[in-house]
């Protein structure tokens, strides 16, 4: 390893990962390594592949990658990420849980001194926990741009987080939420249905169960529409969205709706696709979420935003090419499910159990 590291000049790390790599290519990933060859993803996307796989049995894995065919052309490699862990966790659910608790047992804390008097830190710890770290100090920062703060967003999160480290925000909020999408049946533990961590990606039944019923989550119920599937909502023709509107859209898209775009949607703003000064609504079918820099994005020069017959954002970049988004998984048929709130005090907790909202 260390004439590989010589010869790439690279460090020795770096020349492990790498070898690493080019022999899972080269033995049980052969259709990842076809889609690099051709130009379908690039080494960062096939090693996002190797590294979802990489502790799991080898025959998985080529399983796995066998999966993978046709669905490579995805928008980004977190995508693709997505994707492989999404296939693993269907078709190895007793083992991706032993591994996922095998992560949580090795969780750490890692510092990293750099140069210029910086450092980073790395902390490797259930994903759940890590969302909801970011989105505590997200709050923090916005609650501090609003009343005028000139720091970046970025240099506000990061003052937080050491302020909640060191001493703590001391404000006596709430905490930040995060959501779970599940159905109601896994909730209940009568089936073992994949859920959903907003912003992450699909999550095992356990884990979403194990969410649901700390003392400090909530249970919120989504009725839908019996026909469209749909969460229902009651609209209100005012520019601001009342709560109930602004939940509405949070729980249908999830994510930011920009095609690529994984920022939690309760941490985005929330977009007319028809301005109100052109007589658009502020309800369920004309309102949708885009974080700040996409939605300043699209009043950029060149940018055309647009939403095509299925309520999906359209968008042609001045290049003249069109990307559109993802549509989420359906959160529901007819009946409900639930959407869990992690991290937020209820307003009541009864028998040890999440308060329904």
């Amino acid at each position: 390893m260390s004439e590989v590291a010589l010869v790439c000049k690279l460090s020795e790390v770096a020349a492990e990962k790498r070898t690493a790599l080019a022999v899972a290519l080269t033995s049980y990933l052969p259709h990842t390594l076809e889609a690099l060859e051709s130009g379908l993803i690039d080494e960062y996307a096939a090693s996002r592949v190797f590294d979802a796989t990489a502790c799991s049995p080898e025959a998985l894995a080529r399983r796995v990658d066998s999966l993978l065919v046709g669905r490579f052309d995805v928008r980004n490699a977190s995508a693709l990420r997505r994707i492989v862990n999404s296939i693993i966790m269907r078709i190895d659910p007793d083992g991706y849980e032993d591994r996922r608790q095998q992560r949580i047992d090795a969780r750490r804390l890692e510092l990293r001194h750099g140069d210029h008097g910086s450092s980073t830190l790395f902390a490797d710890l259930p994903a759940e926990q890590a969302q909801a770290i970011y989105a505590a100090c997200d709050r923090d920062a916005l609650a501090l741009k609003l009343k005028g703060d000139p720091r970046t967003m970025d240099q506000l999160r990061v003052d937080c987080f050491v302020a909640r480290c060191l001493g703590g925000s001391g404000d006596g909020k709430a905490r930040a939420e995060i959501f779970v999408y599940v159905d109601i049946n896994t909730l209940l533990g009568l089936r073992d249905d994949p859920a959903e961590l907003g912003g992450y990606g699909d999550i095992p039944a356990a884990m979403a169960r194990e969410i649901a019923f700390k003392t400090d989550s909530t249970w919120r119920r989504i009725v839908t529409d019996p026909m469209t599937g749909l969460p229902c909502d009651e609209g209100r023709r005012t520019y601001r969205a009342p709560r109930a509107v602004r939940r509405h859209a949070h729980l249908r898209h999830r994510t930011c709706c920009m095609p690529g775009c994984n920022r939690p949607a309760q941490f985005t703003d929330l977009d007319h696709p028809t301005a109100w000064s052109e007589g658009g609504g502020t309800d369920k079918v004309n309102l949708r979420p885009l974080c700040r820099h996409h939605h300043l994005l699209r009043n950029e020069p060149g940018w055309t935003f647009t939403t095509d017959d299925n309520g999906r954002l359209v968008v042609t970049t001045p290049s003249g090419r069109t990307y559109t988004e993802e549509s989420p998984p359906d959160i529901a048929l007819p009946g409900w499910h639930a959407a869990i709130r992690c991290g937020e005090r209820p307003a009541s907790v009864s028998r040890g159990g999440p308060a329904a909202a």
